[in-house]
C-alpha cells in the first residue's frame, strides 16, 4: 500500500471560500495552515488581499497560520523566498504532528511548493540590468524563454520589472552564481479544489468586492502609499491595488474604479481556473468538490488519510 499523504491542499479561485473550509479541517484534525497567496505574504495588505483573520477561526478557537504578513510592501518578495519558507513551516509543523494544509488560489506558489521548482537565489546584477535596460519587451522575453523554455510563470512576461528580475535569476542559475534552493522535503500531498457554478461565483466576488470597500479598502491604499509605497510598486501588485491607486491619483472617478475592478477580478478568476486545469495537465491530481462542501472535504480526507482526532475519540 501507498504512504498516506503527509500534506493537504486546498485550492481554488478568489472568493471560493477554501480558508473557512481549511481551518475547519485544521481544526478538526489537528492541523496548521500555510497560506499560498502572493499578497497576503506582505503586512499592511489586509482588506485588498482578503486577509481576513476571523477567517482562521473554527468553532471559536484560532487556528495557526504561517506565511502571512512576512515581507515589507516596500521590498521585493521572490518565489524563491516563498518555497523556501514554505519547506520550513512544513518540516516545522510536521515535527510537531500536527497536519500541514496548504491554503491559496496563486497558483504559482502553490505549484513552487508542491512540484518543487527547481529555484536558485540571485542578487542584484546592476551590469545586466543595465544592458537590459536597452531591450525592449519582446527582446526581453525572447531572451528569457531561450534560457528557460519551460518558463513556470509566463506573467513574468507581461511585467518588465519581472522580466528583468526573471533573466537575471536564470543568468545566476546557469552560471552556478547563485546558491541552491533550499532541500525539498518528501511531500505527499492530498489536493482538494474548491469549485462554484460560474454564475454563483461571479456574485461571490462582486459581493466580496462591495464588502472590502464599505470595511476601508480604499483608506488602507492610501496608508500604504503615505507609509512609503508607490503608486508603481501598487500598480505591480495588480488588481485591488492597481485600481484604487489609479482612483487615488484621480485617473479614475469612483465608479469606473469599481466597475473596472469588479471585471479584472472576475477575469483573474478565470486565469486561476485554467491555471489549475494546466497543473491537472502537467501530472497534479486535483479532487474537485462543490462550494462550500465541507463534509464533502472531510469525507475525502478521512477516506484517503484515516480518521481525524474527533473521529478517533
Amino acid at each position: 500500500m501507498s504512504e498516506k499523504p503527509n500534506l493537504v491542499v486546498v485550492l481554488g479561485p478568489t472568493a471560493a471560500g477554501k480558508t473557512r473550509l481549511a481551518a475547519h479541517l485544521a481544526r478538526e484534525r489537528g492541523g496548521e495552515i500555510i497560506s499560498a497567496d502572493s499578497r497576503q505574504v506582505y503586512r499592511g495588505m489586509d482588506i485588498g488581499t482578503g486577509k481576513d483573520r476571523r477567517d482562521y477561526v473554527a468553532e471559536g478557537a484560532a487556528v495557526p497560520v504561517h506565511l502571512l504578513d512576512v515581507a515589507d510592501p516596500r521590498e521585493e518578495f521572490h518565489l524563491f523566498a516563498y518555497q523556501g519558507l514554505f519547506y520550513r513551516a512544513f518540516s516545522e509543523i510536521s515535527a510537531r504532528g500536527a497536519l500541514p494544509i496548504l491554503v491559496g488560489g496563486s497558483g504559482m506558489y502553490l505549484e513552487a511548493a508542491i512540484r518543487g521548482y527547481e529555484m536558485a537565489a540571485a542578487s542584484e546584477n546592476l551590469e545586466l540590468r543595465r544592458e537590459l535596460a536597452a531591450l525592449d519587451m519582446g527582446e526581453l522575453a525572447k531572451r528569457l524563454l531561450s534560457m528557460q523554455p519551460e518558463l513556470h510563470n509566463r506573467t513574468d512576461l507581461v511585467d518588465r520589472h519581472r522580466l528583468v528580475r526573471a533573466i537575471e535569476i536564470a543568468t545566476a542559475a546557469r552560471g552556478g552564481e547563485g546558491r541552491p534552493g533550499v532541500e525539498r522535503p518528501v511531500l505527499r500531498p492530498l489536493v482538494i479544489g474548491v469549485r462554484w457554478e460560474r454564475d454563483v461565483l461571479r456574485r461571490r466576488i462582486t459581493a466580496r468586492l462591495h464588502e472590502r470597500l464599505a470595511a476601508g479598502m480604499v483608506e488602507e491604499v492610501t496608508t500604504l502609499h503615505q507609509s512609503g509605497v508607490g503608486w508603481e510598486r501598487l500598480d505591480r501588485f495588480g488588481l485591488e491595488y492597481r485600481y484604487v491607486g489609479l482612483y487615488l491619483q484621480g485617473r479614475l472617478d469612483y465608479d469606473e474604479m469599481v466597475r473596472t475592478l469588479n471585471t479584472r477580478i472576475h477575469q483573474f478568476a478565470k486565469r486561476q481556473d485554467t491555471w489549475f486545469r494546466r497543473m491537472e495537465r502537467r501530472g497534479v491530481t486535483i479532487h474537485w468538490i462543490p462550494g462550500g462542501d465541507y463534509a464533502g472535504l472531510r469525507s475525502l480526507v478521512n477516506r484517503e488519510m484515516g480518521p481525524g482526532k474527533q473521529e478517533g475519540r
